[in-house]
């Protein structure tokens, strides 16, 4: 594990990637590439990016009222294997700690015939939420290396619909989404927002996952003159043991920060 955290903080610091793995980056501003890497095209699971769109589902169907309400207790049963995930949450806090089992408490309040519908009306990728082949989990599976998948290309395509209040959802919960995206504060009165997002690659048949990880890191950087919104997806060639999303930031923010000093 340290021989690992050591080689990811040379990496970023050379800008060589020394771990065994692919990236593509895409970086836009009002619609005119910024920056493109690698493949764009390819649609992947969004895993927990997916949480953008259930937010504004949520707050559409009026589940979700501000940023700190409701918070909805932690139960018995829900996905647990991350211990922070392990207590009452409300929507600030389920997006600063990606819970899976909040996501899910919401789908279900909200019905696969909804939730289609959300999805299909947002032309949010393949669009496919039947979830694990066989499984008809799609409600609550359908975004976590299952059957939704969607490129990096069609991640900006969407953020920049949530920036300028064209989904088919209400303005409060384009706002009020774009509120608890905020990560940090970036030097010269940028501000970072966005969702990072990790999971398993699935075999030929797409009925086992590997033992490989994929992660994104999306979202946009704002500041008042301009606003890039990107997509970073990478995907492991071997096992690592540090997670993907978290090397997906890092690589991002640390590209972003090379556009931002280019301005």
């Amino acid at each position: 594990m340290k021989r690992t955290i050591l080689l990811l903080s040379i990496g970023l610091l050379l800008n060589v990637p020394l771990l065994a793995e692919k990236q593509s980056f895409l970086a836009k501003e009002k619609n005119r590439i910024i920056r493109q890497e690698g493949d764009c095209q390819s649609r992947h699971a969004p895993c927990s990016t997916f949480k953008i769109p259930i937010s504004l589902m949520g707050y559409n169907e009026e589940l979700l009222i501000d940023e700190t309400h409701p918070e909805l207790p932690f139960q018995e049963g829900y996905v647990d294997y991350i211990e922070n995930w392990k207590q009452p949450h409300h929507p600030a806090l389920w997006l600063k700690h990606s819970c899976v089992w909040f996501s899910q408490v919401l789908t279900q309040q909200i019905g696969m015939k909804k939730f289609r519908e959300y999805v299909a009306k947002f032309d949010y990728g393949n669009m496919d939420v039947s979830g694990d082949k066989g499984q008809n989990n799609g409600l609550t599976r359908a975004w976590l290396s299952s059957s939704l998948e969607i490129s990096p290309e069609e991640q900006v395509a969407f953020l920049q619909k949530l920036l300028d209040n064209k989904l088919p959802v209400s303005l409060k919960s384009h706002e009020m989404t774009r509120a608890i995206l905020f990560v940090e504060d970036l030097p010269n009165d940028w501000k970072l927002y966005g969702k990072t997002g990790s999971g398993s690659l699935l075999d030929h048949d797409r009925t086992q996952k590997l033992d490989i990880q994929m992660g994104w890191f999306v979202g946009w950087i704002q500041n008042g003159q301009h606003t890039i919104v990107f997509a970073q997806y990478l995907e492991d060639e071997e096992k690592c043991n540090t997670y993907a999303s978290l090397r997906a930031k890092a690589y991002a923010k640390q590209k972003l920060m090379h556009l931002i000093e280019a301005l």
